[in-house]
């Protein structure tokens, strides 16, 4: 591998490969003592031939000529540009390598630019300045066609030519500027001129036209109107007549609604007095009577319920004898065990001291003491009043001659 990597060379694109060493008959019947690779790749025989490289890269050439005559003796300075190359065509191939193997790329441009150079100085003396000036792409044609075969001869190839500026320092072409300004001011004079006098006339037909047209509209404005005036006069009779008759229709329409509007006061002056003073006087009376009324009811109804009220209280006291205090005691019941539970709510005590036997007796005792002595509280009042109101807390069935009095009253 280190053997074939040693004596295989690879051509790159933008070169050419010289494999020097050994004779062979070109393509014209020439020996030659090279054969070139231009793009892939090819052996070298050991010890019989050596590689070289050719670059065959794109070279920007500048140039700049000063005082180069053109047609007519008219010096001129001309700055262009030029994209030149080592040709790769076999037939011109040849050429370069003669010529240029080993060498830079910079003398490869100088050659170049000096032969680029004389022939540019060729072609100005053949165009005037005004073709060189206005037709640049022509300038570059013929420079290209002059320069073609003696750059061939070098082995090179001409890519682009491009004219960047021509100028001359006699002021030549200033002063054909100057004169086609001034062509093109007398002409835009003239045709402004032209121009002027075709508006005038333009102007003054139109005038002509608008003066019968204004003649014509002012006829057409007379009549019209002459016809309104005609037309107003009419409609004003017709209005003045109808205006009478208008103004007759309204006088007796006023009339008949004067008399109208007199029947129509005194009907609504007597509903006035009716509204104002014999409807209130009347609802007045009626509202007294409804008042009296009500409060005459309400008080015989009161009275009869307290009578009512009174009579059942009566019949179920002398019905109840004996027990007359029982039912004072049922009426009054709550009120009797309020006051003796507050009673019993005063006693405080602030320390108690507890000795018990053991059988948790003394604790019973003492928690049991507030029940005994509401107990013994209502028993003193039973003893007092003669009622029994332990029977009646346990809710104990008084006696007939008790209950149904009791109910009596209630209803």
């Amino acid at each position: 591998m280190a053997l074939v990597r040693r004596f295989l060379h690879v051509c790159r694109p933008n070169e050419v490969l010289i494999f020097s060493g050994r004779k062979r008959r070109a393509a014209d019947g020439r020996d030659v003592g090279f054969r070139i690779v231009s793009g892939g790749r090819a052996f070298r025989v050991p010890v019989l031939e050596r590689v070289d490289r050719m670059d065959v890269t794109l070279v920007s050439v500048p140039m700049a000529v000063s005082g180069a005559y053109s047609e007519g003796g008219i010096p001129l300075t001309v700055s262009a540009i030029a994209n030149v190359k080592v040709s790769s065509e076999p037939a011109l191939v040849g050429n370069a390598i003669e010529r240029f193997l080993g060498k830079s790329v910079g003398e490869i441009a100088r050659v170049g630019k000096e032969t680029l150079e004389g022939h540019l100085r060729g072609v100005l003396a053949t165009m005037t300045p005004e073709e060189v000036n206005e037709d640049r792409l022509k300038f570059a044609d013929r420079l290209s066609e002059e320069a073609g075969p003696d750059l061939a001869k070098l082995g090179l190839q001409l890519d682009t030519l491009k004219i960047q500026h021509v100028s001359d320092d006699r002021s030549y072409l200033d002063s054909i500027g100057r004169s086609r300004i001034a062509e093109i001011l007398r002409e835009a004079e003239v045709a402004e001129s032209d121009a002027v006098r075709a508006a005038e006339k333009a102007e003054a037909e139109a005038a002509a036209r608008g003066q019968i047209a204004q003649t014509q509209a002012n006829a057409n404005v007379q009549r019209r109107q002459n016809e309104a005036r005609q037309r107003v006069a009419d409609l004003s009779a017709e209005a003045r007549s109808e205006e009478e008759r208008t103004e007759q229709a309204a006088a007796a329409a006023r009339a008949e609604a004067e008399q109208q509007l007199h029947a129509l006061r005194a009907e609504l002056e007597r509903l006035r007095l009716t509204a104002d003073v014999a409807i209130p006087a009347d609802v007045g009376r009626r509202v007294q009577e409804l008042l009296a009324e009500g409060d005459a009811s309400a008080i015989a109804a009161k009275g009869e319920a307290v009578a009512e009220a009174l009579a059942h209280m009566h019949d179920a006291w002398i019905a109840s004898g004996e027990h007359a205090m029982d039912l004072v005691a049922v009426q009054h019941v709550e009120d009797v065990f309020a006051r003796i539970t507050q009673a019993a709510a005063q006693v405080h005590a602030k320390q108690a001291s507890l000795l018990d036997a053991g059988d948790g007796s003394t604790v019973a005792g003492y928690v049991g003491a507030y029940p005994a002595t509401v107990k013994k509280l209502l028993d003193q009042v039973s003893d007092v009043f003669g009622v029994k109101f332990a029977a009646v807390l346990r809710g104990d069935d008084p006696p007939a001659t008790v209950r149904e009095p009791i109910a009596a009253a209630a209803e």
